[in-house]
């Protein structure tokens, strides 16, 4: 068995990163899980948080991922997201600024299907929001 997990995170654009490491831990939709050389073959959806990789037991990277579908194999960790930044790009001014335009736009939504859709868009900038507040606080 291998030590590294080769971890690709692909959004709709590109390849983000494909690199041999020794842990990522995903957001699943159930809750984080830690990705390990000889993990458990497993397809989780992926809810909107941070991914951290880790080389030995320090954290080389941080991706914030608006959601989508990780697929975990023996030797592979592959996260397809809707949307991926690096933390450190984060903007608060900016996700702060989208949150207050996003709630008002829910207070102004005139059916289901679009509160629903400003409902999924404000979720994801509040967790960007989080991640940005978690981010200035980490190491």
């Amino acid at each position: 068995m291998a030590d590294k997990v080769e971890f690709e995170l692909v959004s709709p654009e590109k390849l983000l990163t494909s690199q041999p490491v020794d842990m990522v831990v995903v957001p699943g939709t159930e809750g984080d899980f830690g990705v390990l050389a000889g993990h458990a073959p497993m397809i989780s959806t992926v809810r909107p948080g941070v991914i951290d990789v880790y080389e030995g037991d320090r954290i080389i990277d941080r991706v914030f991922v608006a959601g989508g579908f990780a697929e975990v194999t023996e030797t592979r960790c592959t996260v397809l997201a809707e949307q991926a930044l690096p933390l450190a790009d984060i903007d608060r001014g900016k996700v702060e600024q989208e949150v207050k335009d996003l709630s008002e736009d829910l207070d102004d939504a005139k059916s289901d299907a679009e509160r629903a859709e400003v409902e999924a868009k404000l979720a994801v900038a509040r967790a960007k929001l989080d991640a940005a507040s978690a981010g200035s606080t980490a190491h």
